[in-house]
């Protein structure tokens, strides 16, 4: 059950990653007059992305104590693969 908690956390870590990758591609779209900014769309996508992490994260605290630290650190990997992974497949098709 554990490795369920995990595979689940690791999905939910790839599927945070998502609002970062429309910020950043927000900014590369803003013009210097814009009001929401290069910054603010990337701060905007840091929030969204927090906000989906902290949720289900408080979901599983909620539904299923016993699975909360396995799930945590799942979603915490899935995230940092994701990033690593969109990195490296950015810098090699340059």
């Amino acid at each position: 059950m554990f490795v369920v908690a995990v595979l689940v956390g690791i999905v939910v870590g790839a599927a945070s990653f998502a609002p970062l990758i429309f910020g950043m591609n927000k900014a590369r779209m803003a013009s210097p007059t814009s009001n929401l900014g290069h910054a603010g769309s990337l701060l905007l996508g840091v929030l969204i992305s927090l906000v989906i992490l902290a949720v289900c994260v408080v979901a599983c605290v909620m539904l299923a104590r016993d699975f909360a630290v396995p799930f945590v650190l799942g979603a915490a990997g899935g995230l940092i693969v994701a990033a690593v992974v969109f990195g490296i497949r950015n810098n090699l098709r340059k």
